[in-house]
């Protein structure tokens, strides 16, 4: 196969990798990057873990050629601090305890930052909705929807 080079922004900084055509965009997040955060789940788009946004929008990384990315933005679980300060997101997550075993918090994390960039406010129904293709085995999601709802409410 033919390497091709793509160009994208990740977390921030723009970078350059040449790739298979077929490199799914996890593995280059977690082999190349190191960007280990997005975890893989399902392998099949089903459990969410390995979301990640691109140009704002969740994306199943497991699902996404590392050639789409070609010119957007994407940001992982690694790029939600800044200067070492979470941000209001992960400290609800933890100030709720919805975080358990923590594998699939990171694509809970980035679908809820593109919920509350859509809608600042969401109800409870919105939030369950918005989060139906994220799967968690340990926390029952009712501390994960009230770590939502408090980061919205801390955002006011």
């Amino acid at each position: 196969m033919r390497r091709m080079r793509v160009e994208f922004t990740i977390n921030g900084r723009r970078r350059q990798f040449d790739v298979e055509p077929n490199q799914l965009l996890i593995n280059l997040l977690r082999e190349k990057l190191y960007l280990t955060g997005t975890k893989y789940g399902c392998g099949i788009g089903m459990c969410g873990a390995c979301t990640v946004l691109v140009d704002g929008e969740p994306v199943l990384s497991c699902l996404t050629l590392a050639a789409d990315v070609h010119g957007k933005d994407v940001k992982t679980i690694e790029g939600l601090a800044e200067g070492g300060k979470l941000d209001v997101l992960q400290e609800s997550f933890l100030e709720e305890g919805a975080v358990q075993c923590g594998y699939c918090v990171p694509g809970f994390m980035m679908t809820s930052e593109a919920l509350l960039k859509e809608n600042p406010q969401p109800t409870e129904e919105e939030i369950r909705e918005y989060l139906k293709g994220n799967l968690c085995r340990c926390t029952g999601y009712v501390n994960i929807i009230r770590a939502v709802k408090k980061a919205a409410e801390k955002s006011k």
